[in-house]
């Protein structure tokens, strides 16, 4: 079974804020993109990548 978690707004994203960022985790990669334009583009980074972005995010 492939693991994909479709696209969500963090559950600490302020209700009917325009300012959030949609994710979606799958296997080997985490999407992220702006929830205000779903149609434009996704970055998408490796589990690792993600990893150390929230590590480093978390000291900050």
């Amino acid at each position: 079974m492939t693991r994909d978690t479709e696209w969500f707004k963090s559950s600490r994203s302020a209700a009917g804020s325009d300012a959030c960022v949609e994710v979606r985790f799958t296997e080997t990669t985490v999407g992220v993109r702006d929830s205000k334009d779903t149609a434009g583009p996704e970055f998408s980074f490796g589990l690792h990548a993600w990893r150390s972005f929230l590590t480093s995010a978390k000291r900050h």
